[in-house]
């Protein structure tokens, strides 16, 4: 009897995306780096945190950003092969995988508990240790995308397509954003602007045709952050969510034993930075967390023996959430003191436990960063210049300034 011959895998895929409609996967490697667990994970966690408490279809993935991203590559590579840049097909491959896995190192809810779980380090970090894993896994398969992440591929440019102030992320954030909270303010032009981006000596420019659509896209990056990512009512709950963590670290490094899933807790206990070879348990269990564990640990934690985690999880579950008073100046300490106090008595606990009940920093809204890869706009006699002095909009060197808040996070019938 023959043995039946085996399907060989169709590694050519079509994804049907609601913003850019049909979303291609034109490369073996990239289907193989999307199949992989790492990158699944990514379903798994929320681009915009707890936005959705605010914005109640904010409910979209990492995974669909990191796609989004990466149609909007490939239609940049094919734009500039379309105007003589010598980009060859594996490296067109190599930044395709690069900007599909930039976040494949966030944890839990983004960029909310970014910096807690799992040790004092940044979701770049994990997305490094992660990269070079999956290069390891796929035989140095990924050792060019790699180095386009890290901007030392002798082709500069695709690392400012991967990360720079007018990078293909941004472009698909802040469109994709904007539609699932419904926030207009964030649409931009993308399509307006990949067709007006240039290669100019080695640096990725703008064509002048296309100024317009991008201080647009600056306007809308200044608008998203005050409307949508520093939202008074996320930024509560993003305080409150990382409360919690505190406390529950707390309690574990006291040796209190608290409930979850043992790769969260063993997270929980990692205060300092790591070398992902020397610890390769710490990497493995934060790939296996996501969003679904933390949220599970807290619906265990607002059952806590512990009054105080008791009460954060309980008022994050419920929807009960501080206030943020936002000003231009640091908040009164004598008011600061007053409302502590109020707290202990309330509450009935100690003043080292009140300030899990009070918030106090600042945040920055930056829309442009001139010190910082400047956008530069290529005119038609091949004179380059940075965006603001190229503009004639006079409010465009504004958005270059940073906008500082003050807050103040406490419940709201202390204040």
């Amino acid at each position: 009897m023959c043995q039946r011959k085996k399907n060989k895998v169709n590694k050519y895929k079509i994804i049907n995306d609601p913003i850019y409609g049909f979303i291609r996967l034109n490369d073996p490697l990239l289907f193989d780096l999307l199949e992989h667990p790492l990158v699944q994970r990514l379903r798994e966690i929320r681009q915009l945190g707890m936005s959705y408490l605010v914005y109640p279809g904010a409910t979209h993935s990492r995974l669909a950003h990191a796609l989004g991203a990466m149609h909007l590559m490939q239609q940049v590579i094919l734009i500039l092969r379309e105007k003589g840049v010598d980009i060859p097909h594996s490296t067109g491959t190599a930044a395709c995988a690069a900007i599909l896995l930039h976040d494949i190192g966030h944890g839990p809810f983004s960029h909310a508990l970014e910096h807690l779980i799992g040790g004092p380090v940044s979701h770049e970090f994990w997305t490094r240790a992660m990269m070079e894993q999956l290069n390891a896994l796929s035989g140095g398969a990924l050792t060019e995308a790699i180095a386009i992440f890290e901007g030392s591929h002798p082709l500069p440019f695709l690392h400012q397509l991967v990360s720079s102030q007018l990078d293909v992320d941004r472009l698909d954030y802040l469109n994709r954003d904007s539609f699932f909270t419904g926030v207009s303010e964030g649409i931009v032009g993308w399509d307006r602007i990949i067709q007006m981006m240039q290669v100019y000596k080695g640096a990725l420019v703008v064509e002048e045709k296309g100024i317009y659509s991008v201080e647009k896209f600056l306007l809308a990056r200044r608008l998203m952050y005050w409307q949508v990512y520093q939202h008074k009512t996320v930024l509560s709950a993003e305080f409150l969510m990382r409360k919690i963590v505190e406390r529950a670290r707390e309690l574990l490094l006291g040796g209190t034993e608290i409930e979850g899933a043992d790769a969260l807790l063993m997270l929980l206990k990692q205060n300092e930075a790591i070398n992902p070879k020397e610890s390769p348990e710490i990497l493995s269990a934060y790939a296996e967390t996501d969003d679904h564990d933390f949220l599970a640990a807290v619906k265990k934690w607002s059952r806590s023996s512990d009054p105080v985690l008791l009460t954060l999880c309980r008022q994050l579950l419920n929807r009960k959430l501080n206030r943020v008073v936002l000003s231009a100046e640091k908040p009164n300490p004598e008011r600061i003191n007053q409302i502590h106090q109020k707290i202990c008595a309330a509450y009935g606990i100690s003043p080292q436990d009140a300030r899990y009940f009070l918030t106090t920093g600042s945040i920055v809204n930056h829309a442009l960063r001139i010190d910082r890869e400047p956008i530069y706009i290529l005119g038609k006699d091949l004179s380059v210049k940075e965006i603001t002095e190229a503009s004639q909009n006079p409010h465009l060197k504004a958005l270059s300034g940073m906008v500082e808040k003050q807050y103040l996070c406490a419940p709201k019938e202390f204040l």
